[in-house]
């Protein structure tokens, strides 16, 4: 895997996604090319496989038996000990590669700690309030409260197409809004919670938004390389830093007392139970390390499109798998949500199209300019 998932060993490009935002050099042919496209295609897949899973299997947590908030919560981050393994086998770092102080790490590595081990606690609630189909429509809003975030912490520059996305995206969470009492009826979701849910959701979605940017700003200006072993490592100690406040609040809440009643309970046995929350843990990790490989690679705001990628695949699965409603309210707000998606991924697409065309320019001018040097110059003797 660790081949696969191999980063280049440099910075990506020498321009943000807007063309003016500056970002530490790379030769122009790396960002662009064949290779570039095809581990940006595999850690998308990653990430959209382990999002729609890792939701899918924590609504089936819920539905089979499972009420542990703590636990589920824990989950989301527990899968961390995978990193360390993948870490013995990541490239030695290079002579030149810059290593900042742990003294200056671990504040950073601890603050993205807790902020994760709370809004893994809201996803935990929001995810056992609201049917997994609206769940998931709701937190696409993550992507308009990513733009604001961008804005504010990453200089991202806000365009027509942006703000369309992010208007269109909260109008499809106000629709769900006005469709509470059809998924109210659900047998799976506990009766008076939705608009805690819905709530829950909104917060969450807006705190994992501010999240993206803190790591886009981390590596940006702390760590300022980009390899794989980076990429892991800041996956990894933060995760060990979330996993603490899951534990914590475990014992504190008093819910590990009842996981030995919730295991026995469970649909289908103890050993489903455990390959429930083993296959959470697993696919929230894979999750987490494709997008945070796409934000060292691309931008947070790319990560979060890519995430909402996976909007229409969980509310049909959720159908399927836990029978619930596709109203019609819910049906226009998720072509909505598609569409405000659509909106923002042509917008990187000008961009990223906006600083090739920049890069080329500037490389033929400096041509120009050394040919006129070199005409000018005297010959030197032999």
């Amino acid at each position: 895997m660790s081949s696969v998932c191999k980063l280049m060993p440099e910075q990506e490009s020498a321009h943000g996604e807007d063309g003016s935002g500056p970002k530490a050099a790379a030769p122009e042919s790396t960002r662009g090319g064949a290779r570039w496209w095809l581990t940006v295609a595999v850690d998308m897949f990653m990430v959209l496989c382990g999002q729609t899973v890792a939701t899918l299997l924590g609504r089936l947590y819920y539905n089979s038996g499972g009420n542990s908030k703590w636990m589920a919560t824990l989950t989301q981050s527990a899968g961390s000990p995978l990193l360390a393994i993948l870490l013995l086998f990541t490239p030695a770092p290079a002579a030149d590669e810059p290593r900042p102080a742990a003294a200056k790490m671990a504040p950073i590595y601890v603050g993205l700690g807790i902020i994760i081990g709370f809004d893994n606690l809201m996803y935990s609630y929001a995810l056992q309030y609201l049917p997994v189909s609206t769940f998931s429509l709701v937190a696409a809003t993550q992507l308009g409260f990513n733009s604001v975030t961008s804005r504010l912490i990453n200089a991202q520059r806000f365009t027509v197409l942006i703000t369309n996305s992010v208007v269109v995206l909260t109008f499809s969470a106000a629709l769900l809004g006005i469709g509470a009492s059809s998924d109210e009826t659900a047998s799976s979701v506990p009766r008076g919670k939705y608009p805690a849910g819905f709530a829950l959701t909104l917060a969450a979605s807006a705190v994992f938004a501010l999240i993206l940017s803190l790591f886009e700003a981390t590596f940006e200006k702390v760590v300022r390389t980009r390899t794989l072993r980076w990429v892991l490592r800041a996956q990894l100690w933060t995760n060990v830093v979330a996993s603490t406040v899951s534990v914590v609040g475990l014992l504190a809440s008093g819910d590990w007392r009842t996981i030995p009643g919730e295991m026995a309970a469970f649909k289908d046995g103890r050993g489903r139970y455990v390959a429930t929350l083993v296959g959470t843990a697993v696919s929230w990790q894979v999750m987490a390390v494709g997008s945070l490989r796409l934000i060292v690679r691309v931008s947070s705001l790319f990560a979060n499109v890519t995430g909402t990628l996976s909007l229409p695949l969980v509310p049909v699965f959720a159908v399927a798998l836990f029978g619930d409603r596709m109203t019609g309210i819910k049906a226009v707000s998720m072509l909505m949500a598609v569409w405000g998606f659509l909106s923002y991924a042509y917008q990187q697409y000008i961009d990223g199209r906006r600083a090739a065309g920049a890069g080329k320019g500037r490389a033929a001018a400096e041509c120009r300019v050394c040919a006129a040097r070199a005409g000018s110059d005297p010959d030197s003797p032999a």
